[in-house]
């Protein structure tokens, strides 16, 4: 009976984190067409882009800490209202100060829902459930990211805020039916759990400088840095493929749900066994080796199929490294889960900040310059993995 509660709440916890993250995807096809209307620049857009990432990196610490203290549930409802309300905001928002925000106040229903579904995830799995647990959430995930623009781009036929109409009523479902059907996960509470509550206190800037002595600090900067490199590319696509090729919303959207289900696909069917195989580290560094290729080649497709194809296998790399990530994190976090992962969303959210600003710089610049840059980021990233492997083998 306690297994059957855990699957139904992993789905429950997996619908969560999809709805979570449209949020970021959803303005990436409509925003051609809202910059045009409002006249602004490819650095306007990286803002708009990153200002989610602003709050979520100053709450996603405390909002760790919150689940820990008062509940994964808890956080798990408040976050989704609070999302809800940010799309509200972005449907009536008639200028760019409205949607700026907006998207301040979805970063900060996203702190609150993504380090609360991953604990809960981790609390209700065995260590060696747990890689499988975290695939099958970093799919979600990887979905609301990755179709949220497709969603976007289809729902756009019918008007530019009818995607945000849409993720605002299906964000109060979610939150429904986490607050009826989730029940909250037995957790132990230990010295540890008691510390934390102490450096909460201590605030934001203190988290941040307690994590260089984390023994997962490493791992933390590793996930910056391939955050910093994907976001570059993320925030500017729609506008880059628009500009480049003359896409449409619809073919922004087809060539991201294509990239989306590949990547949901390779996680769901494969990712297990490729852990099982290569380990954690070592699928880490084959897989930035095979985004850092198709990325390269995205600059030199000149066709709609050419994209298309190419764009599969960049998103099927993608979307493989992030649950060993994942994965590696929680096994290292031991106790602290919750603060780990809030940790992790706080780097996630420095990449998001970072990368959709130097990427409309960057666009503004020369149109291509974006994707060469997330390449060699990327690389970097294949680099620093040397370090992650050195830790695992110590």
């Amino acid at each position: 009976m306690k297994r059957k509660n855990n699957v139904a709440a992993l789905g429950i916890l997996m619908l969560n984190m999809f709805i979570s993250q449209l949020g970021f995807g959803l303005i990436i096809p409509v925003m051609p067409a809202y910059m045009q209307s409002l006249g602004a620049s490819g650095l306007a857009l990286g803002g708009l882009v990153s200002a989610m990432g602003i709050t979520q990196f100053l709450f996603s610490p405390a909002a760790g800490q919150f689940s820990d203290r008062y509940g994964r549930k808890a956080a798990i409802v408040l976050g989704l209202t609070v999302f809800a309300i940010a799309q509200g905001i972005f449907c009536i928002a008639h200028t760019l100060t409205w949607l700026f925000v907006s998207r301040l106040i979805n970063g900060i229903g996203i702190s609150l829902v993504n380090p609360a579904v991953t604990a809960y995830v981790a609390d209700i799995t065995s260590e060696a459930e747990r890689p499988g647990g975290m695939g099958k959430l970093s799919a979600a995930m990887l979905l609301g990211i990755v179709i949220g623009p497709g969603i976007g781009g289809l729902l756009a036929d019918y008007g530019l805020r009818i995607p945000f109409y849409a993720a605002g009523g299906a964000a109060i479902l979610a939150m429904v039916a986490s607050l009826v059907l989730l029940r909250e996960p037995e957790r132990k509470t230990t010295k540890s759990e008691k510390c934390r509550d102490t450096m909460t206190a201590a605030g934001m800037v203190a988290l941040l400088v307690n994590s260089f002595k984390a023994p997962y600090f490493s791992l933390l900067f590793f996930v910056y840095v391939l955050t910093f490199g994907l976001a570059i590319v993320e925030a500017i696509f729609g506008l880059y493929v628009n500009v480049k090729y003359g896409f449409t919303p619809k073919a922004i959207s087809l060539l991201i749900i294509g990239g989306a289900l590949a990547g949901v696909v390779v996680q769901y069917a494969v990712m297990g066994k490729l852990l099982k195989r290569f380990g954690e580290i070592s699928l880490i560094r084959r897989c930035l080796l095979s985004a850092s290729l198709f990325l390269l080649l995205m600059v030199f497709s000149d066709c709609f199929w050419q994209m298309f194809v190419v764009n599969l296998f960049f998103f099927s790399s993608i979307a493989t490294f992030r649950p060993a990530i994942h994965s590696r994190l929680s096994k290292l976090a031991g106790k602290q889960q919750g603060l780990a992962f809030g940790l992790n969303d706080a780097y996630t959210s420095l990449g998001l900040i970072t990368g959709p600003i130097l990427a409309g710089i960057l666009f503004d610049i020369q149109i291509d310059l974006p994707l060469l840059c997330s390449v060699a980021i990327i690389l970097c990233g294949l680099f620093l993995s040397d370090t992650l492997y050195l830790e695992a083998e110590s």
